[in-house]
């Protein structure tokens, strides 16, 4: 069997570093940056998002950011494709690739894929039903409700598969209609990933994040925010509901004051980093890295030169 390429991946939580360190990474081996972060993929969503700009890049090329505009949807399976895509066309060039950011939906979707057609995904239903899994007799419990509402893909599953039984009763909810009457289509992952999480002290992140919302707001978030409303972009969609806009909206409607908004901003962003954490660790075969360790990018590079895929 012909030896897949390996794609190297960077994750980590917002605002653990992970820019800097893909930056070093890339000139060192001559990698091209494909951004993993499902809301850099908005055009005109820039500071909300911590959209790398020109200068940080620093001249190294960077995919799938600037891909569609605020008022579409975009789903998984659309990532999917196009990084896939990405993939064959960067190692053919000679190049390295180095997949970055936090969204790890996207990354499962990469190495475990399965089918999940056009359907989006919702992080709080995800969250939800992770939880039941996570509680007193979880797995069963989310298998009978599975079992209530798709028995062939119950039947199918077993019973410690909590991966696919979640995305199952997750298309369900969206849809109304059973995964098992979805297009299937199971086929192995084209590629090898061998994947790094950044992290660090939970009290020294959640000091990076409360500066980092500061840096945003002094960059302008509230007029990138007020300028996506005024061009039509409704506050109901997709991208609007991200973290970093949806807490500015209702400041700008004049619901309650830009303290609060802030307030909001920096509350949500720690859930959602807190959330990317326990979501690595649901991940296989993965090298975690103290981000503010003296030896963080030697642990990196060693890791992604070793000879054997993952």
């Amino acid at each position: 069997m012909e030896k897949k390429q390996c794609c190297w991946v960077l994750t980590g939580p917002t605002a653990s570093g992970k820019t800097g360190f893909s930056i070093r990474l890339a000139k060192e081996f001559g990698c091209e940056i494909v951004c993993m972060d499902s809301m850099q993929i908005y055009r005109r969503m820039n500071i909300g998002t911590a959209k790398p700009d020109a200068e940080e890049m620093d001249g190294v090329a960077h995919h799938m950011l600037d891909i569609v505009d605020p008022t579409e949807n975009f789903s998984v399976a659309q990532y999917q494709e196009m990084a896939e895509e990405l993939f064959r066309e960067i190692h053919a060039r000679g190049r390295q690739v180095l997949l970055v950011g936090g969204t790890g939906l996207y990354l499962r979707a990469l190495r475990t894929p399965m089918a999940m057609g056009d359907i989006g995904g919702d992080e709080r239903l995800r969250d939800e039903l992770q939880a039941i899994a996570d509680g007193p007799d979880g797995r069963q419990r989310l298998r009978d409700m599975l079992l209530e509402v798709d028995p062939d893909t119950a039947a199918r599953l077993h019973l410690n598969d909590v991966r696919r039984a979640i995305r199952a009763l997750e298309v369900y909810r969206l849809t109304g209609v059973p995964f098992s009457k979805q297009p299937q289509v199971t086929v192995e992952p084209p590629f090898d990933y061998r994947v790094a999480t950044l992290t660090m002290d939970r009290p020294l992140l959640y000091q990076r994040i409360e500066r980092r919302v500061d840096q945003m707001m002094e960059k302008g978030l509230v007029d990138e925010v007020r300028g996506l409303l005024d061009s039509g972009v409704p506050a109901g969609t997709q991208a609007m509901k991200a973290i970093g806009y949806k807490e500015i909206v209702p400041y700008i409607r004049g619901e309650y004051d830009l303290d609060k908004a802030v307030y909001e901003l920096k509350l949500g962003t720690r859930h959602y980093a807190k959330r990317q954490l326990t979501w690595m660790r649901r991940e296989e075969n993965v090298l975690w890295v103290d981000a503010l360790a003296s030896d963080a990018y030697e642990q990196l590079k060693n890791w992604y030169t070793r000879g054997d895929a993952r």
